[in-house]
């Protein structure tokens, strides 16, 4: 039967259904993996290329207490949000960007993988701290450009690559470790300059207000 002819028998109309379904079957898989990864993507770079990566303020718990306790529990609030657990959610991604180039792309070097990935997911960070729509831009950049060769090169996804990082990770969790630690004391500096200069700047408006209302006492004397 060719392909122009019109089915008459059922057998027929079997026949061509298998044939569809065995044609289109790829590029169908594409089609949802693509959507899949790309929707994965999107959660990524939104969530990394924002300034707050926890919403959650932990200082108020201790606002139930005065004093030096008080100061003392927020310092410690501080370090566990920001320090400890902040931190943890970087290097999640970061070891997520470097298991996508481990699977998409073709070098076979998981050291440079890492570097590239811990670079990438550092300047994300820094730039969230002054503007997130850029942040955003560069968060999702590596992965859709990953993908864009991916797609046009062909090549299948590096499984066996992606077992020989695993097998490979005692002899990298020092690299990786250090960068990790990097990632983790950028990340606190950032915030403690970026609250100095909310604290600044509402000082600054504080005493901008101060001569206001100085002026306008003055002005109705």
């Amino acid at each position: 039967m060719s392909y122009v002819d019109i089915p008459t028998t059922q057998d027929e109309v079997l026949e061509l259904i298998i044939d569809f379904g065995r044609e289109t079957y790829p590029t169908l898989i594409a089609i949802i993996a693509i959507a899949v990864y790309s929707g994965f993507v999107f959660m990524f770079y939104r969530i990394l290329a924002k300034k707050d990566l926890l919403t959650l303020d932990l200082s108020k718990y201790a606002d139930d207490f005065g004093g030096k306790v008080k100061k003392y529990l927020r310092s410690v609030l501080f370090v566990i949000q920001y320090v400890v657990v902040v931190p943890v959610l970087i290097a999640f991604w970061t070891l997520v960007l470097a298991v996508i180039l481990t699977l998409l792309s073709d070098s076979s070097d998981h050291a440079r993988n890492a570097l590239i990935a811990t670079s990438v997911v550092g300047a994300v960070r820094i730039l969230a701290y002054w503007t997130e729509e850029l942040s955003r831009d560069v968060a999702k950049m590596l992965p859709f450009a990953v993908l864009g060769v991916y797609l046009v090169s062909s090549t299948s996804v590096q499984w066996s690559e992606f077992r020989e990082l695993l097998e490979s990770l005692p002899e990298l969790a020092k690299s990786f470790f250090s960068s990790l630690v990097l990632l983790a004391i950028l990340e606190t500096l950032l915030r403690i300059a970026s609250t100095l200069s909310r604290i600044r700047s509402k000082r600054w408006k504080r005493k901008k207000m101060q001569k206001e209302r100085s002026r306008r006492r003055r002005a109705g004397v």
